[in-house]
């Protein structure tokens, strides 16, 4: 049993997908999904101005209640 994890442990490591590998990978995966949310949240924060003025624009013409006044 011993000669044969010994055997596994070699194998993995040779083949780079030890402990290490994964632990890295996860810690990448995390900091691009921290990069892609933090962009986000920028482009959200970006805009926000457009979005009050339209939703005004909006509101000044009747909102839903203006049905087929404006096309």
């Amino acid at each position: 049993m011993k000669v044969q994890a010994a055997g596994r442990k070699a194998a993995a490591a040779a083949a780079g997908a030890g402990v290490g590998a994964g632990t890295t990978t996860r810690r990448v995966l995390k900091a691009q999904a921290a990069a892609v949310a933090g962009l986000a949240l920028a482009l959200l924060v970006w805009e926000i101005p457009g979005m009050v003025r339209e939703i005004r624009i909006w509101r000044m013409t009747g909102g839903f209640r203006a049905g087929h006044r404006y096309p």
